[in-house]
């Protein structure tokens, strides 16, 4: 999945000539702390709501003396770059460029929360383990091997990596709610188990983080 598979085609970016309070009132239509300002296709930066507070609500937007956010993702970066430059920069919505950085449309955190939940296979019951292994010793089709050795199956499954050190997390979604048996089993071939959830307890931890990230943005 990339960027331009995510776009949303029904919220429009700020003009500089809109008013403050125009974007004040967009903002509140789409449920977002964050617009991008676009002149003539070419995106100009992101501005937030505290941006606009501070700031005339009648005057127009293009005259207020501020030092736009820059962030942006291109067409083709990955949902995880998307991901990790929405984190950064604690965005509600992040703007999608070409490779000439023409503007083509915003990805909005509701947007990536909606693909995550539906790519992790959160409708169907299962349980959660979380394995930390080597990167030069990750196989999926063998961790998979051996969760099936014990008549379970991989609903879903993503990696964290570890940026200081060459370890890897593996997360995934089993069709087992009880999942001790098949941690005893991966133990036994080596792997180490960090985490395991049973599907409620995943889901309230998820939505405790989630609830959190919308609290610090007030959205």
């Amino acid at each position: 999945m990339i960027a331009q598979e995510l776009i949303s085609q029904l919220i429009q970016p700020l003009r500089t000539s809109d008013t403050g309070e125009q974007a004040l009132t967009y903002m509140q239509i789409y449920h977002l702390k964050h617009l991008p300002i676009v002149n003539n296709e070419l995106l100009l930066g992101t501005i937030s709501e505290e941006d606009i507070t501070v700031n005339p609500l009648e005057d127009a937007i293009g005259s207020f003396p501020l030092s736009l956010n820059k962030a942006y993702v291109r067409q083709s970066d990955h949902l995880f770059e998307v991901m990790s430059v929405m984190a950064d920069h604690k965005l509600s919505a992040i703007p999608v460029v070409d490779q000439k950085d023409n503007y083509l449309g915003i990805i909005t955190l509701e947007d990536l929360i909606q693909f995550y939940a539906r790519s992790f296979s959160f409708s169907e019951p299962g349980g959660i383990i979380v394995l930390e292994i080597n990167k030069t010793d990750y196989s999926l089709a063998e961790i998979s091997r051996i969760i099936e050795s014990e008549h379970a199956s991989v609903l879903s499954s993503f990696l964290t990596h570890d940026e200081t050190s060459q370890r890897i997390y593996v997360t995934l979604k089993t069709n087992q709610i009880d999942t001790k048996h098949l941690e005893a089993t991966l133990e036994r071939f080596g792997y180490t188990i960090k985490a395991t959830f049973s599907e409620e307890g995943y889901f309230e931890s998820m939505q405790d983080h989630y609830d959190a990230f919308l609290h610090y943005l007030n959205v």
